[in-house]
């Protein structure tokens, strides 16, 4: 990754450091990656750092994000990469009750390398400006699909595709 990939911008988490991406590729992770975002828009978007993108008239992050979109799912496409989900989200049923997060989606790449080949290329970086501009915070989960069980320490396996072995010290 050329740029920086989780950096705390303005008290909101926007990109990526350079620990959290060498971390992501620590992982090895072999096969599809599903990323969960997690996105808090501003009231209204902010193009002090990317003057040259902003309409002629105030829009609300919303909008910016939506102009953000429009640019990248093209370059998300030809990656191999698709939005499995987008929705709307609110206040939390367990969480934080001050917490909220506007809206979730779910974006599936073939692999990290195409997800980073992706986040690399040049053409999509040209609507980062309008993210910047939208988002208040954000949050980006690589997810792993669970084809099997999987092991979690200190609370043994976890359901996957097969069936999830209860500790006899469990029992």
């Amino acid at each position: 990754m050329n740029r920086p990939t989780s950096e705390r911008v303005d008290q909101g988490y926007l990109e990526v450091t350079q620990e959290a991406g060498i971390a992501l590729m620590k992982r090895a992770i072999s096969g599809p990656v599903v990323m969960l975002n997690l996105l808090r828009f501003r009231a209204v978007a902010d193009y002090s750092a990317t003057p040259g993108l902003a309409p002629a008239h105030p829009i609300s992050g919303a909008a910016a994000y939506r102009r953000y979109m429009e640019l990248t799912l093209p370059h998300l496409r030809a990656s191999g990469g698709e939005v499995m989900f987008l929705g709307a989200g609110g206040p939390f049923l367990i969480g934080p009750a001050d917490a909220r997060w506007d809206a979730a989606m779910l974006v599936r790449q073939r692999s990290v390398a195409d997800f980073v080949a992706f986040a690399s290329n040049e053409e999509y970086g040209t609507g980062l400006g309008h993210r910047l501009a939208a988002l208040e915070d954000s949050r980006l989960l690589p997810l792993v699909e669970a084809k099997e069980a999987c092991v979690i320490p200190g609370a043994g396996a976890w359901p996957g595709a097969g069936p999830w072995p209860i500790p006899a010290s469990d029992r």
